[in-house]
């Protein structure tokens, strides 16, 4: 058994056929790597974790009687919803602050964090991803979050939630519809981000294997505090059993990425 465990499974009914995700979920380091030569204060900064969505995932995956897989490492020791040949898998600065663990780092460095925490994290996904599809006989519905910063640069940034996506529009624009139905909040639509992100967890998981999925941002002041992340987990959990229950988001069907060809 490692030191440490680079994800945590939340276990769930397989058989109801919907997974959660959450890469960014925890703020984390191995004992060995201390805080990355960074000070405690940038651990509780976007720039380790996404701030709220361990809390949201546990509440939605116990809510709606689920399977979830969480990265428990911190986004700064390597991204997990980047590919293994993305240039900022292991950044040396991001927004502003300086890694100094992370640079200079050896091709020996860069491979262990890859087999000790990358690789284990994107296999744990892929053995629930299996069983799910296994016992519930048809496709996963994947639902992958994450949280955004009100801020970026000092522009503000209004959307209250975003739903990113590459192609595959199937569960995208149901969610869309269900989020802006109350009139309450404003969605953004492949913004502040574009979700098309060649060998992200999305491609990985779902683009390459025709698996119906959204990725869900909520903005972090909206979940910082238990009763933010809550309210967004009462809103979200009919929202996605009743996704859950179309059986047209239970099937396998490829789409082309914008990224290029696979």
């Amino acid at each position: 058994m490692p030191d440490f465990q680079p994800y945590e499974i939340i276990e769930g009914d397989y058989d109801k056929g919907m997974v959660l995700l959450a890469d960014h979920a925890m703020n984390l380091l191995p004992e060995a790597y201390g805080n990355l030569g960074l000070p405690q204060s940038a651990f509780e900064r976007h720039i380790a974790y996404d701030i709220g969505v361990e809390g949201l995932t546990r509440r939605l995956a116990g809510s709606l009687g689920v399977p979830a897989v969480m990265g428990r490492f911190s986004r700064l020791l390597i991204d997990p919803n980047r590919g293994e040949d993305d240039p900022t898998l292991i950044m040396k600065i991001s927004d502003g602050a300086i890694v100094p663990g992370n640079h200079p780092i050896t091709d020996e460095e860069w491979q262990k964090r890859l087999n000790s925490y990358h690789r284990p994290y994107h296999n744990a996904v892929d053995r629930v991803l299996t069983k799910t599809a296994e016992m519930s006989g048809k496709a996963p519905l994947v639902f992958s979050l994450h949280s955004y910063t009100p801020f970026w640069k000092s522009v503000p940034r209004p959307w209250h939630a975003a739903v990113l996506w590459d192609t595959d529009h199937r569960a995208v624009h149901p969610l869309i519809d269900h989020l802006r139905s109350g009139g309450d909040i404003l969605v953004g639509d492949n913004e502040p981000y574009d979700g098309a992100l060649k060998g992200d967890t999305m491609y990985r998981h779902c683009m390459l294997k025709g698996i119906p999925h959204a990725l869900l941002e909520v903005r972090q002041d909206l979940i910082g505090e238990e009763a933010g992340i809550a309210a967004w987990a009462d809103r979200l959990a009919p929202i996605f059993a009743a996704m859950n229950d179309d059986p047209t988001l239970h099937e396998y069907q490829q789409f082309a990425s914008r990224t290029g060809p696979y």
